[in-house]
C-alpha cells in the first residue's frame, strides 16, 4: 500500500485530530512511498531503527517518536544519528502517542487491561486516556502483583497491604502517576501505571489505595503491537515487533 494511505487510515482509526498532544502524530520522517513491510516498536531508539531496517522494513511505527513539545528543535547528536539512519535507508517513521493510549481496542490501556484481567467501566484523566473499572475476579493485592509480574515479565513496585482484597481498579499505561489522585477520588482499591513519583507513596499510605508501578516500557509494549497486527491482517502487510528491553 502507499505510505499516504497508511497514514490516512491510521489517523482516521485512531481519531488523531481529536487529540491535543505533545508531539506530532502520523508521519514524522518520510521514506519510500510503497509500504509492504511494517515494523513496530515502543520507542524509536537507534537499536530499534537498526533492527527494523536490517529486517527490511519500509515503515516503522512507534509510540514514542520525536519532536516533543519544548524539546530543543536542533537536529544534532542522538536525534541527528537516528534521523540520518532513516533518511539513508529511505524508511518512514510514524508515531502515535495519546491516540494510541486511548484507542478502545488497540490502545495501550485497552491492551494492558485485557492482559491483566481488568473490565473497563469508564474513562478519566487528560482527554480520557486513563481507564477505571473492576477486576474480573476479586483478589488480594499480592495476587494482583504476581499477575502483573507474570504478564509483563517485570517485578512491579507496589505500595499497599499485599493481603488486602482489591476489586475496583484504575489504570493508565506509561507515565500516568499524575492521575493517582483522580483515581483515588473514583473510589478504586488500586491504581496501576508505569512510573512512580515521590508523592505516590504518601498518597497510597494515607488513603489506603494501593499503587502499582509496573514500568513505563512494560505497560506500553502491547498497543503498538496490536496496531501492527491489525494493519498486517487488513492490508496483507508483513509485520514484526522489535523490542528493546527497558527496565524503566
Amino acid at each position: 500500500m502507499q505510505l499516504i494511505e497508511l497514514r490516512d487510515y491510521i489517523g482516521s482509526e485512531l481519531a488523531v485530530s481529536r487529540f491535543r498532544d505533545y508531539c506530532p502524530n502520523g508521519i514524522q520522517v518520510e521514506g519510500r512511498a510503497d509500504v509492504r513491510r511494517i515494523a513496530t516498536g515502543v520507542t524509536a531508539s537507534q537499536a530499534v531503527l537498526e533492527a527494523a531496517t536490517a529486517w527490511g522494513a519500509d515503515a516503522i511505527l512507534v509510540h514514542h517518536g520525536y519532536f516533543w513539545r519544548n524539546e530543543d528543535a536542533s537536529i544534532v547528536g542522538v536525534k541527528k544519528r537516528r534521523i540520518a539512519h532513516l533518511l539513508k535507508q529511505d524508511v518512514s517513521l510514524l508515531a502515535y502517542h495519546l491516540p494510541l493510549d486511548a484507542h478502545p481496542e488497540w490502545g495501550n490501556n485497552a491492551q494492558l487491561g485485557k492482559r491483566l484481567g481488568f473490565v473497563e467501566e469508564g474513562r478519566f484523566g487528560e482527554q480520557d486516556i486513563a481507564f477505571h473499572g473492576r477486576l474480573l475476579i476479586s483478589k488480594s493485592l499480592g495476587e494482583l502483583m504476581r499477575g502483573v509480574a507474570d504478564n509483563l515479565q517485570r517485578e512491579p513496585q507496589v505500595i499497599g497491604d499485599i493481603g488486602k482484597k482489591v476489586a475496583r481498579v484504575a489504570w493508565c499505561s506509561g507515565g500516568g502517576q499524575s492521575y493517582f489522585e483522580q483515581a483515588i477520588a473514583l473510589g478504586v482499591d488500586v491504581f496501576v501505571t508505569g512510573e512512580a513519583s515521590e508523592q505516590c507513596f504518601h498518597l497510597a499510605q494515607e488513603t489506603g489505595v494501593a499503587f502499582i508501578a509496573a514500568g513505563h516500557h512494560a505497560t506500553e509494549c502491547y498497543g503498538i503491537q496490536s496496531l501492527g497486527e491489525h494493519l498486517a491482517k487488513r492490508f496483507g502487510l508483513d509485520h514484526r515487533f522489535f523490542d528493546q528491553d527497558n527496565p524503566i
